[in-house]
């Protein structure tokens, strides 16, 4: 799928990702799409819980090379 923008949060504990995940969102309009790259344990239930509670929505996760690639929809 396409992207608009990249978050690499690799190698960054929680709560970076999420905040990085933030600073990308707010770059980016709504309906584009942003691409977070992150290697925190915990990353898929922090970043399913971020998007219920902010209401943008979380089109795919996927592991590859043991990076969680994650594609957001901005709300």
């Amino acid at each position: 799928m396409n992207y608009d923008a990249v978050v690499d949060a690799v190698g960054l504990k929680c709560p970076m990702p999420i905040l990085k995940c933030k600073r990308g969102l707010n770059s980016i309009q709504t309906k584009q799409v942003l691409k977070i790259l992150s290697t925190d344990k915990d990353a898929k239930k922090d970043f399913e819980f971020f998007c219920r509670q902010t209401g943008h929505k979380l089109i795919s996760h996927e592991v590859e090379n043991n990076i969680d690639i994650f594609l957001i929809q901005k709300n």
